[in-house]
């Protein structure tokens, strides 16, 4: 292989790599909006982020086309193969990571016109915090090429489902109390699972890169907290 298809071919790999970066950052926003606007009662706020939505669909699509293009044509092997497949993956995952904090802040919009319920918005707050930071490792050992990074993202899954737990929970125990909570109640219900799946597509994303960097799958069992229910 010539020296100028060689720089252009690892020129792709690399406008790969910053594409799903690109989207990296603008998930983590996103996530990070939604929860501020749930915790702030903040309507703008939860419009921009459903506005936003769609640019991280282009760039998922985009990232899409650009893997098949370039596995049709320069037929990469082993490390560049798993590099790929890898960026196509986790560029999923972050595009569907933004359709669930989309999903919270529609819901941010509603309870913004409910009475405030500061305790269980708090709880959320803490939660979506909690959530981002794993996103935000797991983007971390992505973009620096840390193998530890991205296992310590892929051990501590059971933290957010604890927290799910316990915010289940809290919710159960409110709209008992006073039934007129039970529709509020409800959407951040709806919230927490969100989360807790955007916890999940952290703990996916970890999987891919360990594979990118290794070459081999991990041969545990996931460690996974048992969830109170399977709202979706």
């Amino acid at each position: 292989m010539g020296s100028h298809i060689v720089k252009t071919y690892q020129e792709e790999l690399d406008q790969l790599s910053a594409e799903v970066v690109l989207m990296g950052g603008l998930a983590e926003a996103q996530v990070a909006d939604a929860v501020e606007a749930v915790a702030r009662r903040d309507v703008g706020l939860a419009q921009s982020v459903v506005q936003r939505d769609h640019k991280l669909d282009e760039l998922e699509k985009d990232v899409e086309r650009k893997c098949i293009r370039l596995i049709a044509l320069r037929q990469p092997m082993a490390d560049d193969l798993r590099k790929t497949v890898a960026a196509m993956k986790l560029a999923t995952s972050l595009e569907r990571t933004g359709d669930l904090a989309k999903n919270i802040a529609k819901r941010a919009m509603v309870i913004a016109e409910a009475e405030p319920m500061t305790p269980l918005t708090r709880s959320i707050e803490r939660m979506g915090k909690l959530v981002s930071s794993r996103l935000r490792d797991v983007l971390d050992a992505y973009k620096s090429g840390k193998l530890d990074l991205a296992q310590n993202v892929w051990a501590s899954d059971t933290e957010v489902d604890e927290h799910y737990n316990s915010l289940f929970r809290e919710l159960l125990t409110y709209m008992m109390g006073d039934p007129r909570t039970i529709s509020a109640c409800t959407h951040l219900l709806f919230m927490a699972k969100n989360l807790e799946r955007i916890g999940d597509h952290a703990t996916n994303m970890a999987e891919h890169i360990h594979y990118e960097l290794t070459g081999e799958d991990y041969v545990e069992d996931r460690p996974k907290g048992n969830t109170l229910n399977s709202i979706e």
